[in-house]
This record gives structure tokens, sequence and C-alpha cells, in this order.
């Protein structure tokens, strides 16, 4: 089954790519591997939630913030690779703007990585990196990117 087929039984579908916020590009392949630009929960073009989590956003809403942004970096892999020449999810960095005391980043970027086993199965395993930070742009709660090897 390809990647586009499995997205389709578990009837996610890819949003657009998210516009670029400043002077970058979504992602960019060099060699067998794509390496996207931070993602945030953009949906529809709009910024799902701002605020800080453990304060304005709780961990479990943070999650599904996770989720989403990394929903926009496949998309941004799809559109310049294709998701079915996706070989493997190499690497996960995801980023939490945090309250004073807030240690849960590792729960918050479970959102994208069980995204990405529902999606990739054995090929989704990853190594990964969860931060917290003092703030993100335009006050997002969260950030995703990712490092993918292709074919």
């Amino acid at each position: 089954m390809s990647w586009s087929e499995r997205l389709k039984e578990l009837g996610i579908e890819l949003p657009g790519v998210a516009a670029p916020l400043a002077a970058y590009v979504p992602a960019v392949q060099s060699g067998n591997h794509v390496y996207t630009s931070g993602q945030l929960p953009f949906v529809d073009g709009v910024l799902a939630a701002t605020g800080k989590v453990g304060a304005e956003i709780s961990p479990e809403e943070a999650k599904g913030h996770a989720r989403t942004s990394v929903l926009n970096a496949l998309a941004a892999v799809h559109a310049l690779v294709g998701i079915d020449n996706v070989t493997r999810i190499v690497k996960v960095v995801g980023f939490v703007a945090s309250a004073e005391g807030f240690t849960g980043q590792p729960a918050v970027v479970n959102g994208a990585s069980e995204l990405l086993g529902e999606v990739f199965g054995d090929a989704g395993i990853h190594a990964r990196s969860a931060v917290g930070v003092a703030e993100l742009p335009i006050g997002s709660p969260v950030e995703v990117e990712l490092i993918v090897e292709v074919q």
C-alpha cells in the first residue's frame, strides 16, 4: 500500500502548503533527504491557537497542534517530492512554547510522532528532539520540523 493510500485509509487529507512567514521555503531536498522548515499548526491559513503550553494551552490541546503541525510538514514534503517517495522518517524536532515550570514537552511532541507512526508504520520510527522554548513565531504553541529520507 502506498503512503497516499494509507493516508486515505486513515481519513487524513494533507493540507495545502503553509505560506512561509519570512525569507525561506517550506522544504528543500539535498541528496535523498528532505528537510522541512519549522511548521506551525495552521489550519486553512489561520494559526489554530496562540499561547504557552501549561498556561493558556493545555498539554492535550498542544499535542493536537503538534499533530496539525506535522501534517503541514508532510504537505511540504509532498509538494516537493511526493509523499509516496518517502522511504523513512529520519528525525522530528518539536518546539513547545512553554509556561514557566512546564516540563511535558515530550508528551506534546508525541502528537507528531504518533501520527507519523500511524501513517508510516515502521518507516515512521524516528529520532526526535522535544524542546521547550520561551516563545515561538506569531505566538504559536508548537512548531515541528522533519528530516525525511526519500527515494
